[in-house]
């Protein structure tokens, strides 16, 4: 017989594959025979851990995210994957699998036969031997001694193991591609979806990647994907194992939603779903630092972390910092271009006249923009090439472009760091220190991962007044009634230096009560009652509330220095939610925790955190435990509830524009930073507390007059806490069962109440003991003076008197204005820093300001229309045109 010349190639390739079984069939029984004595049973096998990823769970059990590293995988169990999976398995990897106990001479010489006529390549070994290769041997190991191992193995498993239970340790074991491993991984990430939900189709494009799947992935190669999966439902038709009409509508489906669009670079670590990345982040590094230490790996261990977070507060949080962080881009962009046209207007003429007459070019601005073009333009457009080609060099780090390239780089962040305004929001439960809600910036990615809500050191502004407050309220220095004035003051720091604070907008009030001082956020009565208070117990009051240890204070900036007052210090948004938290949680510490306890694969609790911080909170002392008294606790948050409530508290706008939050009472700060760098709202309810901060990464910058506390965290404070409590039952701040005490007392002066007071009052709560033993005798000293006051003008006007000793000297008619000298009258002006009243020698000596602050001005401003005073309820972030430099109810 003669035969061709391809004939002849597949019998010499036959004789030569028979020799190969038969010798391999030889060292396997031999191999086997002599190493039967030292596996006495199968345990050896099934020893082997299947790596799992860490999933992290919210407080209602739902899933967060997951830890995985070079391996994603999720078990399901073979009775819950459809069938046309195991068909599909079965017709593209090992047709004999139910019928061979390990090795499949057939399936080998089919392989063999397909190799010779250049057919698609298939390997010859089975399922089995696949699966035991990946379990016991090195497969980049391409020789006969690894195939002979691979064998044994295979026949061990075959052994032990039922064919369903080979089946579904291959499918959740193999790798599939793209980070994948295990059909449920594989599932996700190239369909989205469980792998109990797949058609036949998409069973056909899973077995494929088994293969070559950098071959055959449908985003990098859908033309090769297509044709191979096209082969495979083929082979199953004529399996019978499907339809021929089933498998052609399902491969139609599947291509006519076929995204072309994905990235082909795409993987299942850096396409992970993760609801909350910065809160994950958080929680890896507390697994990593502080829980799971020693051989642990969160990335294939497998454990269960079951959180505080709540992905419905978390969505929320998410949701309203992303809308005001925009809103803040937005309009910071709106003002340079403003500050730009106005330099160009009126600066740029001048200094480029200046830099011709007096030839300097160094100043001359065309030439500098024409720089700053061509730097922009090189960081912008050219930087990306520059990059790109460098990449051709290696990894030669010092190479002349990687160099340039990286410098480029680091320019580009430096000026977004300066230039985009950031944010972050954390949402703290008073009574557990359960983290709620958590987002440390704009967007979580490579280039942005600083977790600014726990890790940002940041300058709170005003909203660091309460911590310092409440020391003059807890060392019963001062009480929410006391008077103070508000009005141009020099104070001298330890070091000799002056200090001159200015209020917002640069206005005074003149007398005011502690309460409205800091509702209204006045720097110059604050820095007064930071000077009665002492730096020592203000700092070690605010540093206790915030969690600062003593050993830190001073690289924070809690130093013996006015500015202090004003929140010149370095805290976080955590460390300010805690510091507020207190107040709601009755003086008492407030310890934001996160992990709550952890599972291993087996189900077994291994790690309990909470559980532990409450052991830890019972051996606590009570001084540790309780930062300040139930008390003063109590009154700070009285007072800060007039930031929300009163007319012209700096978050009564914010609170009209979220809706209100019905019956549940809230409690706040506002802070803006000098230069307006730095906008802060923290404020709580009787549930959690809340703090929220936009501004820069680097310092430098300014948000502009229009963007403060009130104005730009504001907002997203209010709108997060009324979305947080809408479902929640109204409730009211505890008050303590004994040691406060109300007190009607006079709103001018702060003192009690005489019979017959004609001004207007308020009822005040002291601590009991602190409340004022004094009347207020202001109403009726004024109307002795008024009294006299007209008797000289009726006597004036009678005689004609207007020489230079006439209480009317330049008086010119009854429609023009009285000139007066006040001491004619007999009124003792004084102007000194004293709270308190002089004694006066005869009852004529009265302050000027104090005895005419009813009848030439009204004791408070009259309510501003927020049409006019605040920002548009359509653009709440910007400030009408005409009033956005005039408002004086935003800090």
């Amino acid at each position: 017989m003669k035969f061709t010349r391809p004939k002849m190639a597949i019998i010499g390739l036959l004789t030569a594959f028979a020799g190969t079984v038969a010798l391999a069939v030889g060292i396997s029984l031999g191999l086997a025979m002599a190493t039967m004595n030292n596996i006495s049973d199968f345990d050896s096998i099934t020893d082997h851990t299947t790596a799992l990823p860490t999933q992290v769970y919210d407080i209602q059990g739902r899933l967060i995210t997951q830890f995985f590293s070079d391996e994603k995988r999720e078990i399901v169990p073979l009775d819950e994957m459809p069938k046309h999976l195991i068909y599909a398995l079965v017709t593209r990897e090992d047709q004999d699998f139910f019928q061979h106990n390990g090795f499949s001479v057939r399936g080998t010489f089919r392989a063999a036969v397909n190799v010779a006529l250049g057919r698609y390549f298939s390997g010859g070994s089975t399922i089995t031997q696949q699966l035991a290769g990946h379990l016991f041997a090195d497969r980049t190991d391409i020789s006969l001694l690894r195939k002979v191992r691979e064998l044994w193995w295979a026949f061990q498993i075959e052994r032990h193991w039922t064919k369903n239970e080979i089946l579904e340790e291959y499918l959740n074991r193999m790798y599939f591609g793209a980070n994948t491993y295990g059909v449920e991984a594989a599932s996700q990430f190239y369909f989205g979806k469980s792998v109990r939900e797949i058609s036949v189709a998409e069973s056909a494009i899973l077995v494929i990647q088994l293969a070559n799947p950098s071959l055959y992935n449908p985003f990098r190669r859908p033309n090769a994907a297509r044709q191979m999966q096209r082969t495979i439902l083929n082979q199953m038709v004529n399996l019978e194992y499907v339809s021929a009409e089933e498998a052609d509508e399902a491969f139609t489906l599947y291509w006519n939603n076929f995204d072309f669009t994905r990235s082909t670079t795409a993987t299942a670590f850096f396409d992970r779903e993760d609801q909350a990345p910065y809160f994950s982040e958080h929680v890896r590094n507390q697994l990593q630092n502080e829980i799971l230490l020693g051989s642990a790996d969160i990335y294939r261990d497998g454990y269960s972390v079951y959180t505080t977070l709540d992905l419905d507060a978390q969505e929320s949080a998410q949701a309203h910092l992303t809308r005001g962080v925009n809103a803040a881009n937005r309009i910071f962009s709106q003002n340079m271009q403003r500050r730009r046209e106005y330099a160009d207007e009126n600066f740029v003429p001048i200094i480029d006249m200046l830099s011709l007459a007096f030839n300097i070019p160094d100043i001359r601005v065309a030439d500098a923009r024409q720089r700053q073009q061509a730097m922009d333009y090189f960081l912008n457009e050219m930087t990306p090439l520059i990059d790109m080609l460098g990449l051709q060099f290696g990894e030669n780090e010092q190479h002349p472009v990687r160099l340039s390239a990286r410098a480029a780089h680091t320019r580009i962040d430096q000026q977004a760091s300066r230039s985009t305004v950031e944010g972050a929001l954390i949402a703290i439960e008073h009574e557990t220190g359960h983290i709620k809600a958590m987002v440390g910036g704009s967007q979580f990615e490579g280039r942005n991962q600083l977790n600014r809500a726990t890790q940002g050191r940041l300058q709170p502004g005003s909203a660091f007044k309460p911590l310092y407050y409440a020391a003059a309220i807890e060392d019963e220095i001062m009480t929410a009634a006391t008077r103070l004035y508000d009005s141009p003051v020099v104070f001298w720091n330890e070091d000799g230096t002056p200090y001159t604070p200015m209020n917002y907008r640069g206005s005074w009030e003149g007398p005011v009560l502690f309460r409205r001082s800091l509702y209204r956020s006045m720097n110059v009565p604050s820095i007064k009652i930071l000077n009665e208070v002492g730096f020592t117990s203000a700092l070690n009051t605010s540093a206790r509330l915030l969690g600062v240890p003593e050993t830190s204070m001073a690289a924070r900036g809690f130093v013996r220095r006015y500015p202090v007052g004003l929140g010149i210090v370095s805290v976080s948004p955590q460390e300010m939610a805690q510091a507020f938290g207190a107040f709601a949680n009755r003086g008492r510490k407030v310890d934001a925790i996160a992990v709550r306890y952890i599972e291993d694969r087996h189900g077994r609790v291994i790690a309990e955190p909470e559980s532990q911080l409450r052991q830890e909170q019972q051996r606590r002392s009570r001084q540790e435990a309780q930062l300040i008294s139930p008390q003063t606790a109590y009154i700070m948050t009285d007072i800060l509830r007039s930031t929300v409530d009163q007319f012209d508290g700096t978050l009564r706008y914010a609170r009209n524009l979220a809706g209100g939050f019905g019956d549940m009472q809230m409690a706040g700060k506002t802070g803006t930073t000098q230069n307006w760098a730095d906008a802060w709202t923290v404020g709580y309810s009787p549930y959690i507390s809340t703090a929220v901060w936009v501004g820069f990464d680097r310092p430098g910058n300014s948000l502009g007059i229009n963007q403060t506390g009130a104005v730009t965290a504001g907002p997203i404070w209010s709108r997060f806490m009324h979305d947080y409590h809408r479902d929640l039952e109204p409730r009211e701040f505890e008050r303590p069962t004994q040691g406060i005490t109300e007190v009607e007392v006079s709103a001018r002066s702060g003192l009690l109440v005489p019979e017959n007071f004609q001004g207007r009052t308020l009822t005040e709560v002291f601590i009991s003991g602190t409340e004022p033993r004094e009347f207020d005798t202001l109403d009726q000293q004024e109307r002795e003076q008024n009294e006299r006051l007209l008797n000289r003008l009726s006597s004036s006007i009678e005689t004609g008197g207007l020489g230079a000793g006439s209480p009317l000297r330049g008086f010119q008619g009854i429609d023009r204005p009285i000139s007066f000298d006040a001491r004619e009258l007999g009124i003792n002006i004084s102007l000194d820093d004293d709270e308190e009243f002089d004694e006066p020698a005869d009852v004529d000596e009265v302050n000027l300001l104090d005895d005419l602050d009813d009848r030439f001005a009204p004791s408070s401003p009259a309510p501003i229309e927020p049409e006019t005073e605040f920002p548009s309820m359509d653009d709440p972030f910007h400030l009408p045109e005409d009033d956005e430099f005039s408002n004086p109810l935003l800090d």
